[in-house]
This record gives C-alpha cells, sequence and structure tokens, in this order.
C-alpha cells in the first residue's frame, strides 16, 4: 500500500508489481491487468455504441474490431518504441528468448504515440468490413469513423496504462525535494530510481549512496556479487511489508512529481470527457478522432516538463522527443478539423442524439 514518508511530506511507493506472483518474475502483473481492463472496457463502450445506432461497426462484429485494435495497440506501441526510441534494439540479439530486442517486452518499451499510429492502421482494416458468413461483407464505412470509435474507447485504456505506470514505478517525474529535504504532499518518493536511473541522474549525496549500499549490501545472498541485488531484495521486502527497511530508506529517495497519475488524468480522463462530449450529437467522420489528436498533444506537451526524459534517448535540444511528436499531433489535429470542415459528408453517429436517418 502506498503511504506516508515519516516526516518529510509525501508518500513512499510499496506498491508491489504483482497481484498474484508464483516465482521472482512470473505472476498476474498489475500492468497486464491494466491491458485487460482497457479491452474489456474498450469492448463493452463499443457495444454500447452499436447497440445505440452510434457506430457503423454491427453489434456482431464488436469482436471482431477490438481484436484489430488489441493488435493496433500492442504491434503498434512496441515498433513505435523501437523506431521513435530505440532502434538500435533491431540489431540487439542475444543468447536467451527471446533472443531479440524488438521482441523483448518483457524489459519494457511501449510507445504511446506508437500505439496511436498502430491504432490508426487497424481503424482501416475494421472498415474494410466483416464477412457475414454468406459471402458479403457487414460495416464496411469510412476509416474516419472507425478512428472516432477508436477515440472514445481507447482513452480508458490509456488511464488504465498510466496508472500500471504508477504502481511499476516507472516513467518516474522529475525531483521536488532531494533525499531527506521536506516535500509537498502529492510528492512520492520511488525506491525503484535507484536501480532504473542512470548514475549521473541519482541525486543523492556521495554519503546518501553510500548508505543505500550498505543498507543492500546487507540483504545480499551468498554468491551475489554486486549490491544492486541486495537493493532490489529490500525494495521487495518493503513491498512485502517491511516498515523497518521503510524508514531507513525514506530519507535516502528523492521526492518526484507523480506524473503518472497526472498523466492518467490528462491522457485518459480530459480525453475521455473530451471525445464524448464532442461524440454526443452526429459529426462529420473524423471529427471525434481530430479532437483526441489535439486534447491528447495539448496535455501531453506540458507534462514533459515534469516528467524525467529517458537518459538513454537523445532529445531535441530543450524539446523532448515525446513533445515533439505531441506538437505534430496536434498540428495534425487541426488539419483534420479544417479540411473536415470543407468536405461535403453528412454527419454520422451521436451517442445521445442519433442522426435522424439512423
Amino acid at each position: 500500500m502506498l503511504t506516508p514518508a515519516q516526516n518529510l511530506g509525501g508518500w513512499f511507493h510499496d506498491l508491489p508489481r504483482f497481484v498474484i506472483q508464483f516465482t521472482p518474475e512470473f505472476g498476474i502483473r498489475w500492468y497486464g491487468l491494466a491491458y485487460v481492463f482497457g479491452f474489456l472496457c474498450a469492448y463493452l463502450l463499443l457495444r454500447m455504441l452499436s447497440k445505440r445506432n452510434a457506430t457503423k461497426i454491427p453489434l456482431e462484429a464488436t469482436g471482431d474490431a477490438i481484436m484489430y485494435l488489441v493488435l493496433g495497440v500492442i504491434l503498434g506501441g512496441r515498433l513505435g518504441y523501437v523506431f521513435l526510441y530505440q532502434p538500435a534494439l533491431l540489431i540487439t540479439f542475444t543468447s536467451d528468448a527471446p533472443w531479440w530486442g524488438v521482441l523483448a517486452i518483457n524489459n519494457g518499451g511501449m510507445s504511446s504515440h506508437g500505439g496511436i499510429l498502430g491504432v490508426m492502421l487497424a481503424c482501416w482494416f475494421v472498415s474494410r468490413g466483416f464477412k457475414d458468413g454468406k459471402g458479403g461483407r457487414i460495416g464496411r464505412c469510412s476509416p474516419m469513423h472507425v478512428m472516432d470509435m477508436a477515440s472514445l474507447i481507447g482513452p480508458i485504456g490509456l488511464f488504465f496504462g498510466r496508472v500500471a505506470n504508477f504502481v511499476n514505478g516507472e516513467l518516474l517525474g522529475k525531483v521536488i525535494a532531494r533525499p531527506g529535504q521536506p516535500a509537498p504532499w502529492y510528492a512520492v518518493r520511488y525506491p525503484q530510481e535507484i536501480l532504473d536511473l542512470n548514475a549521473d541522474q541519482h541525486t543523492q549525496s556521495p554519503e546518501q549512496m553510500s548508505a543505500i549500499i550498505e543498507l543492500s549490501m546487507q540483504h545480499m545472498l551468498p554468491g551475489e556479487e554486486y549490491w544492486e541485488s541486495g537493493f532490489a531484495r529490500v525494495v521487495e521486502l518493503i513491498q512485502k511489508g517491511d516498515t523497518g527497511l521503510k524508514v531507513q530508506l525514506e530519507p535516502l529517495i528523492a521526492a518526484r512529481y507523480p506524473t503518472q497519475l497526472m498523466q492518467a488524468g490528462f491522457d485518459g480522463l480530459l480525453v475521455l470527457v473530451v471525445c464524448w462530449i464532442v461524440a454526443i450529437k452526429p459529426r462529420r467522420p473524423g471529427v471525434i478522432g481530430a479532437w483526441f489528436l489535439i486534447v491528447y498533444g495539448l496535455g501531453r506537451i506540458p507534462m514533459d516538463l515534469v516528467r524525467l526524459p529517458d537518459a538513454d534517448v537523445s532529445q531535441f535540444g530543450m524539446v523532448t522527443r515525446g513533445q515533439l511528436y505531441s506538437a505534430l499531433m496536434v498540428i495534425g489535429g487541426i488539419v483534420m478539423l479544417t479540411l473536415i470542415s470543407r468536405a461535403k459528408r453528412e454527419p454520422i453517429g451521436g451517442w445521445l442524439k442519433p442522426a435522424l436517418n439512423e
């Protein structure tokens, strides 16, 4: 459970990665459940939209449509991370499974921007319709309309994903207070920073780092050579409820912005609310998707001001890669709205006020 830091202000992150753990590295993880919950909610929302005649996707084809979108998220998210952030994975090979760096999702690495691109491609597949068992196809529609539907059901998955990032203690925010210094109530101290960040990103003093190493070495097993193994065990024990270790470690960990929860609000809830408000009445195909791109991009750009950029990924001067990609999303959404306003297409959809011809 997330507990308040003693006398220092803020909260100490002691949440476990696993819901149920079978071995040290195998079990049911919160991150995996986040994907399951996101896809399940998306499926239920799409069925609801179909029942209300707010989409051209037939009710009996909603399951197939979700499968295409799921593949788009997973393949697009992974390939987007590889090509946009870590192209070196293309030529990284190991002697252990899965042997190729691109396939090593177990080590992390999913790009939200890549996932969005993957969903766009999946929308094109869904727009081609589905076989009806009689040699014909049902549900053929505009790719823009499918993208609108993805924009309505996708933010809930983004929300769950960001919450899972918080549970994992990854995608850390920038430092609000250095180790041992008072912090505001909303700050979080993540012990994961010691192993996940490069040495030049640590804010501990030499004395504080020595204390961390000494504490870690006390929990090393026979045969282990590096103190990092002991520290990982310290974190695991804290996550299992060892309050004594937590009290020792708290003043040695920096307090940071909880950017994962902040992004859950911006990337997930804000985008969800805006898109569903836009979709109350019928819209021309592409309008909802354009608003998704605009709101998501505008929400992500300021996040990178308080989010710690990846140390092993080159940036563009003062602008991070995430900010650049988000700015392109905003521009793309504005261009889409401009072009759609000039196109002579009939509005469709409307989950609260359906089109008269539907």
